[in-house]
C-alpha cells in the first residue's frame, strides 16, 4: 500500500460543479433520508480517486444497492474516515481552526443526539463557506446553518493498493 495526495482542487471543482445539481452516476438519496453525505463522499472521491471495497466497513459506491453505509451515512462516514487503516481516504477530527478547504464538517443538534448533516468546506477565510446537498448549497456561510455542535474532519491523505 502506498500514499497518494488528496487532491483538494479536484474536491472543490467537483463540489462547485455538482452542489446545485445531481451527477447521474450516483443515486439521489434525498427521497430516502437525504443526499448530503453521498454528495460529500462524491467530493472526497473526486480528490482521492480510491475506494475501499471492504464489505461493511469500507467506503465505496457501485450503485444505490451496492455501496457501504459509510458512503451515505453521516456517522458511518465519520467512523470510516477516522478509523480507516486500509485503502482510500483517511483523516481525523480537528479543531475548526485546523480545517482546510476540501475537508468535511458535520453538524448536530442536541435534541437529535447525533450528527445529522455533512458538508464540504469550500473556503475558510474570511468566513467558512460550504457546499451541500439535501438543502442544496454553494458558497453558503457555515454560520447560516442552525446547529448546536459541529465536528471538522481533516482528510490527511489517501492510501492506494499496489506498488509505486
Amino acid at each position: 500500500m502506498y500514499e497518494k495526495i488528496y487532491d483538494r482542487k479536484a474536491v472543490l471543482d467537483y463540489a462547485r460543479r455538482w452542489a446545485l445539481g445531481r451527477n447521474s452516476q450516483y443515486y439521489d438519496f434525498d427521497a430516502i433520508g437525504g443526499d448530503c453525505t453521498s454528495f460529500v463522499s462524491q467530493c472526497i472521491y473526486a480528490g482521492a480517486d480510491v475506494m475501499n471495497y471492504t464489505q461493511v466497513t469500507g467506503w465505496y459506491y457501485r450503485s444505490s444497492y451496492d455501496r457501504t453505509a459509510s458512503w451515505s451515512g453521516v456517522e458511518f462516514l465519520y467512523d470510516f474516515l477516522v478509523g480507516n487503516r486500509g485503502a482510500g481516504p483517511y483523516g481525523r477530527a480537528v479543531r475548526q481552526s485546523d480545517a482546510e478547504p476540501g475537508d468535511v464538517v458535520q453538524l448536530g443538534m442536541r435534541e437529535k443526539k447525533y450528527y445529522h448533516h455533512s458538508l464540504i468546506i469550500l473556503k475558510i477565510e474570511p468566513v467558512i463557506t460550504v457546499a451541500a446537498h439535501s438543502a442544496d448549497a454553494l458558497d453558503m456561510p457555515l454560520s447560516s446553518y442552525r446547529y448546536d455542535y459541529a465536528r471538522f474532519l481533516h482528510i490527511d491523505g489517501v492510501r492506494k493498493n499496489g506498488l509505486l
